[in-house]
């Protein structure tokens, strides 16, 4: 888990709003809950000098994100920002239950209108990036770290991926399928072909794979090999043809199939589920690839995976190199709470909340935006 550990820690300088390009909408309390607008404005009449400390929380073991964006969030948005006394984590930082992730002190009708787009920021910056840590440790398991690319471009709006693929980032995958995904950071998307280029070139999967390598002849050559439902056959078709240019053969076999090989060896079901990307499937596609002097063709799969199907596969030792994931990465599960709990430096709370120091916390320093 080194690497993983060193990716998290390796950003310091925070990102700013010339990054996350807001909606000027949050200005006028567009998606604000109306009950904070509102308590906005009675607070400006009947209680204009009150200062208060409202800190942010969760509830699971998780890994921290989205601290970059609220900060630019609260230095935009809020009014007289640079009066505002902000202390918190960083993004990437371990998170235990309970524990306090932020605090903002200042009048509440400066920034408390936030409050509930600070909450959802975090949440799903803090699932993605937890989910992809899961999952890039469970591919971990045998001892040497097997590549994670993020898949979910298709999982969700278009308009989240900039801030997922961050948040993928953060958790530790090493690729994302959109240039919007790597937006944040300035790298770009990775992918080889989808099954339509296979469909246009009728099903023959080296035709298609020659027109790929004739247009974009510097890519690493993976190819798709279940457009036909028989993984091993179309595996070894395109290694005949392209020997040591071809890098990797990627298996997306869907939950509802069963691959021919299984058709042409009934013998060995009975024990397991053969529908889909499986691992009796895998070992021998490997033993395929390996029998007819294929050993540096590496396997990718992907459909459905998630952390615990990785888990029984790396248990298995099944001879996987990579590991394409999706919709299983995006699942907002952490949900987080900003609780008002000093009121002019003593304690006031909602009862069973309490002000909880944190040591780790940094102070912010104020970044015009």
């Amino acid at each position: 888990m080194k690497e993983i550990e060193l990716k998290l820690q390796g950003k310091i300088k925070r990102l700013t709003n010339k990054t996350f390009k807001f909606d000027e909408r949050v200005r006028d309390g567009w998606f604000s809950a109306v009950y904070f607008l509102k308590t906005r404005e009675i607070v400006k009449e009947f209680r204009p000098n009150n200062i208060v400390t409202m800190q942010f929380f969760q509830k699971e073991h998780a890994v921290l994100c989205g601290t970059d964006e609220v900060i630019a969030l609260l230095h935009t948005f809020a009014d007289e920002p640079e009066k505002l006394e902000i202390y918190s984590l960083k993004d990437g930082d371990k998170i235990s239950p309970f524990e306090t992730v932020l605090t903002i002190t200042g009048p509440y009708q400066n920034f408390g209108y936030l409050e509930g787009i600070i909450d959802g920021i975090l949440a799903r910056r803090t699932s993605v990036a937890t989910n992809v840590y899961n999952v890039v440790k469970a591919a971990a398991l045998s001892g040497v770290q097997k590549p994670i690319i993020f898949m979910g471009d298709r999982d969700d709006h278009f308009m989240m991926q900039a801030g997922d693929g961050y948040a993928a980032f953060i958790g530790g995958s090493t690729a994302q399928a959109t240039h919007a995904m790597n937006e944040w950071w300035g790298k770009q998307g990775m992918g080889t072909m989808p099954h339509a280029l296979i469909q246009l070139f009728d099903g023959d999967v080296v035709a298609a794979t020659k027109a790929y390598h004739a247009k974009y002849p510097d890519d690493d050559l993976i190819v798709l090999v279940d457009y036909n439902n028989d993984c091993i056959t179309d595996a070894l078709k395109v290694a005949h043809e392209f020997g040591d240019k071809l890098k990797a053969v990627r298996v997306d076999t869907s939950r509802t199939m069963i691959d021919q090989y299984f058709i042409r060896h009934p013998e060995v079901l009975g024990t397991f589920d053969p529908r889909g990307v499986n691992p009796p499937l895998i070992f021998a596609l490997r033993e395929a690839l390996d029998r007819e002097g294929f050993e540096h063709v590496k396997i990718v799969v992907s459909g459905g995976f998630n952390e615990q199907r990785i888990i029984e596969f790396e248990k298995q030792g099944v001879p996987v190199d990579m590991y394409g994931v999706g919709s299983s990465l995006l699942k907002v599960h952490i949900g987080f709470t900003g609780d008002n709990v000093l009121l002019n430096g003593k304690h006031q709370a909602k009862a069973g909340r309490r002000y909880r120091p944190n040591p780790r916390l940094e102070k912010v320093e104020y970044t015009p935006q």
